[in-house]
């Protein structure tokens, strides 16, 4: 299991897309906050969106929920995060289970979001 996102796909520097790991729990979910606001990026414009690819992420108990909460706060005025996840796969179902799909946008799939994005 990987305690950190991986690499950040290719994308315009404005919309960051950064895959998270297949587990998040207690055992990573405090370390991965600051690696995904270093992967937004410090620049003097803040990206206007942020995805966070959670489709690799075969688990994710209540620490993952609170991490995307967190990085929702952290984030800086005017950048919106989204979200992927697998339709019908057990992150959906906990982010739709929490209520947290009402307040963050979730996508079937990155260009999905992405696009989304380019919109705002």
């Amino acid at each position: 299991m990987s305690s950190s996102p991986l690499p950040a796909s290719p994308r315009p520097p404005e919309h960051p897309l950064l895959p998270l790991p297949t587990e998040i729990d207690i055992s990573n979910a405090s370390g991965l906050l600051p690696l995904i606001m270093s992967g937004a990026g410090h620049r003097p414009d803040p990206p206007r969106i942020l995805v966070l690819d959670l489709t690799a992420t075969r688990f994710m108990d209540s620490q993952g929920v609170r991490l995307i909460n967190e990085v929702r706060r952290a984030l800086p005025p005017g950048t919106r995060l989204h979200l992927v996840a697998r339709p019908g796969g057990v992150v959906g179902r906990l982010l739709e289970l929490t209520g947290l799909r009402r307040d963050v946008p979730v996508y079937d799939n990155a260009a999905e979001a992405m696009g989304a994005g380019a919109s705002i």
